[in-house]
């Protein structure tokens, strides 16, 4: 955990917290003012990955552990542009979707996370195990997950905590399940061998970023 924030617990006695991936293609990626230029913008693919995080407000949000994307200019973008949010060049990233969606993260030769997943729709799904233990079912699953307009981290040298307000404008009637194969030597250096993950897909996201805020920790 980075100074300043703390991690939201959930479950029987706290024990649980939610660590989630986010990979999208961007969609010709870039400032609104472009307006119809943006159409030469690129896209493309991106990958969050994100924990929980409340901060001493009890502001809640999403903290980046990692985020990769598959251009190298964008990249360094946005590692010039955002506050405290690691950013990484992907050796490789595509998502592709015919009868089944294949996603693809190499890391290269760079730092950036692994994972591979083949995935195909499939019903909703009823949850066991750890999984509802922490859930009641699905639907309280998707209104946990989902609806994050908040993107929060610390700088200890500015002894602040920074909030980037967003708006994904995702309905959680728009999440599809999906079942499938997912392996990630990265997950499993984070948390060991992880448990069976919940996955889903959002066809189409208008995602509109709205503004920053600074808070001093004093």
């Amino acid at each position: 955990m980075p100074p300043g924030l703390t991690l939201q617990k959930i479950g029987p006695d706290q024990r649980y917290a939610l660590f989630s991936v986010l990979t999208y293609s961007h969609g010709n990626f870039g400032p609104r003012f472009f307006g119809p230029l943006r159409k030469f913008c690129p896209s493309p693919v991106q990958s969050n990955w994100r924990i929980h995080v409340t901060d001493p407000s009890g502001a809640q949000g999403i903290y980046f552990v990692s985020t990769a994307v598959s251009d190298t200019l964008l990249a360094l973008v946005a590692r010039w542009l955002s506050d405290g949010v690691p950013m990484h060049v992907l050796g490789k990233g595509a998502v592709s979707i015919n009868e089944v969606l294949d996603l693809r993260l190499e890391p290269g030769r760079g730092s950036a996370p692994h994972l591979e997943a083949t995935l195909r729709p499939s019903k909703m799904p009823t949850l066991s195990g750890i999984w509802n233990q922490a859930f009641v079912d699905y639907e309280h699953f998707l209104a946990y997950c989902v609806p994050k307009d908040r993107a929060m981290s610390s700088q200890r040298w500015y002894e602040r905590t920074t909030k980037q307000e967003i708006n994904l404008n995702i309905a959680l009637s728009d999440c599809m399940p999906l079942e499938g194969s997912v392996h990630s030597r990265t997950i499993n250096e984070l948390l060991g061998e992880a448990i069976a993950p919940i996955c889903l897909r959002v066809p189409t996201v208008n995602f509109v970023f709205d503004r920053v805020e600074r808070n001093p920790w004093n």
